[in-house]
């Protein structure tokens, strides 16, 4: 077998393993959760045999490793199962608000990677360049949702550019829908722009000490094009790597940004069905979570992989 498909094989393994190992995290930390399932949905003024009969109902009397697997084989299936606290099904809940989670994580990437490159090889060394890495060194030093509140006060309340709450539904247009994510976007850039420029910036400074690098600037080439045409292309596989830890957080640590601008995300969602114990959810939602993390690392090594010349070409 070729060492790039070999090496690429393992690494899809590798993530199919981190997965069921995660499903496993998932739902012995949902097992362990303070609160009872049946007491919050029937109330305080529940007697023991209703809650004792709707334990039974619920299939919480049965040993954990039964019910593990149950969840596990209903997901292989694709059935990520039922809410207990409303009856519906979990999956056409999630259908919307994930794709409206990808929203948010998409624009908050599409303005932050290029804007990340950008400033990390054409204002290298200069002012540009120091600036911004000052003030988002200082964003990302400081916890997302006070940022956020900092955000909603200045520019919502004060100035009144943007609206507080980021509410978006299937009838509002393209612009509506920019217009209402502003907020959440802007903080989201501001979280990853300085841990993804900041390792974009060394990873083409190591190229650029390369000799190579010196050879294409004694022939006449600027600085932009020796950057474009030499250091980026070799530098390509650590920066994919920084991009694709980046995209991950942006999918799996928008909880807070959501919870604080009132989206309708899975964050959200998560966050609402954690404070009612309804266990199926939160494992359907951290599972989602897992597998879109997971999934972004392995791609990220295998680009890392098609990248390395020496697996391309093996002697």
């Amino acid at each position: 077998m070729h060492p790039v498909l070999k090496l690429i094989t393992q690494r899809m393994a590798l993530g199919v393993v981190l997965l069921f190992a995660a499903s496993i995290l998932i739902f012995v930390g949902t097992t362990i959760l303070p609160g009872d399932v049946a007491q919050s949905i029937l109330g305080q003024s529940a007697t023991p045999q209703s809650l004792a009969n709707l334990r039974a109902e619920l299939g919480l009397n049965d040993p954990p490793v039964a019910r593990y697997f149950a969840w596990l084989g209903g997901v292989l299936q694709g059935d990520l199962g039922t809410a207990l606290t409303n009856g519906r099904d979990i999956a056409e809940s999630l259908g919307g608000r994930f794709k409206n989670t990808m929203f948010l994580a998409f624009w908050a990437a599409l303005i932050s990677v290029p804007l990340a490159i950008l400033i990390a090889v054409r204002y290298r060394d200069r002012w540009p360049d120091k600036l911004i890495s000052g003030i988002t060194l200082t964003s990302i030093s400081i916890p997302e949702f006070l940022i956020g509140y900092v955000l909603m006060f200045f520019v919502a309340v004060k100035l009144g550019w943007a609206p507080s709450v980021a509410m978006i539904n299937d009838s509002m247009s393209l612009g509506q829908k920019l217009n209402a994510i502003a907020l959440p976007v802007a903080v989201l850039t501001l979280v990853v722009l300085a841990h993804m420029m900041r390792m974009t910036r060394a990873a083409i400074l190591n190229v650029m000490q390369s000799a190579y690098i010196e050879t294409a600037e004694l022939k006449g080439l600027s600085t932009f094009e020796v950057i474009r045409k030499h250091a980026f292309p070799n530098a390509i596989a650590p920066i994919v790597n920084v991009v694709m830890l980046n995209l991950a957080y942006l999918v799996v640590g928008v909880v807070v940004i959501e919870v604080v601008f009132t989206y309708p995300g899975m964050g959200q969602y998560l966050v609402d069905h954690v404070s009612k114990r309804d266990v199926p959810v939160v494992q359907a939602c951290g599972l989602i979570f897992a597998a879109v993390y997971i999934s972004l690392n392995m791609i990220a090594d295998i680009v890392s992989i098609l990248a390395n010349p020496r697996l391309r070409h093996p002697k």
